[in-house]
């Protein structure tokens, strides 16, 4: 069983001292590719670190997460699009918008995701979107910036039915991690209604860990859990499940 995981920040000070031991059971549970999306310029070194010694199997994206956009975003934009000038990447992020920890900088956090919107469809690449507390409003931006070139994943969706429909019918791919997995995280209402040829799995480590690692260390191996816990709620067997969003994955990253 063959598997992507779309979402990862295995870069990060949780997984210095056994990084190689994550990898390795990663692979060891059918997780063939991880997608790793940067969160700003601190990031930057230690994640193409990971790609140079697992270039077949880690990918660096390039963006700016929300929460680091300040006053001087514009300085982290320039970092951002330097990068993408030098050398390719598999997509653009992470980046969007975000309510949750802190609302002060709202203005420049829209502002620095219609940018960096545009360095998508510039540099053709899909765009990975967060979107904590703001969905609807992420939405909303992504639809005035519309076009058949913008494409990507809503990474971590909690959302409703409404507003999955809305991201499929942008262009755009449902990014499920383990929030799948929580009981009362709402999904098991929502992914019946949720074509599988428009989910891709994710796990966002080391964040979001599904059950039965809730409150601990997440990793790419267990994106395995997410795949059984989507089979589970789809009526639908975890080989299909694992096939289909593997296939998704590599054809929003060019990768087929």
């Amino acid at each position: 069983m063959k598997l992507i995981d779309t979402h990862a920040h295995i870069y990060l000070d949780a997984f210095k001292e056994d990084i190689n031991n994550v990898i390795e059971r990663a692979f060891e549970n059918g997780v063939e590719k991880m997608f790793l999306p940067n969160i700003d310029r601190t990031s930057i070194d230690d994640m193409m670190e990971i790609e140079q010694k697992h270039p077949d199997h880690c990918f660096s994206m390039m963006g700016l997460h929300p929460c680091s956009v300040k006053n001087d975003f514009e300085k982290e934009l320039y970092i951002v699009e330097e990068w993408l000038g030098k050398r390719n990447f598999k997509g653009i992020g992470e980046i969007g918008t975000d309510l949750y920890w802190d609302k002060t900088y709202w203005k420049q956090q829209k502002e620095a995701f219609k940018i960096q919107l545009d360095f998508a469809k510039q540099y053709k690449l899909p765009a990975i979107i967060h979107c904590r507390d703001s969905i609807d409003e992420t939405i909303e931006l992504v639809e005035e910036r519309s076009s058949e070139e913008l494409l990507g994943i809503f990474h971590c969706f909690t959302g409703t039915v409404t507003q999955a429909q809305k991201i499929i019918d942008l262009g755009f791919y449902i990014g499920v991690g383990g929030v799948a997995t929580f009981k009362n995280g709402g999904m098991d209402k929502t992914l019946p209604a949720i074509d599988i040829n428009k989910i891709v799995l994710e796990t966002d480590s080391p964040y979001l860990a599904p059950v039965p690692h809730r409150g601990k260390r997440n990793e790419p191996s267990y994106v395995k859990l997410v795949a059984e816990k989507v089979a589970n709620i789809k009526n639908i067997e975890v080989e299909e499940v694992a096939h289909t969003s593997t296939l998704n994955a590599l054809k929003i990253f060019r990768m087929e």
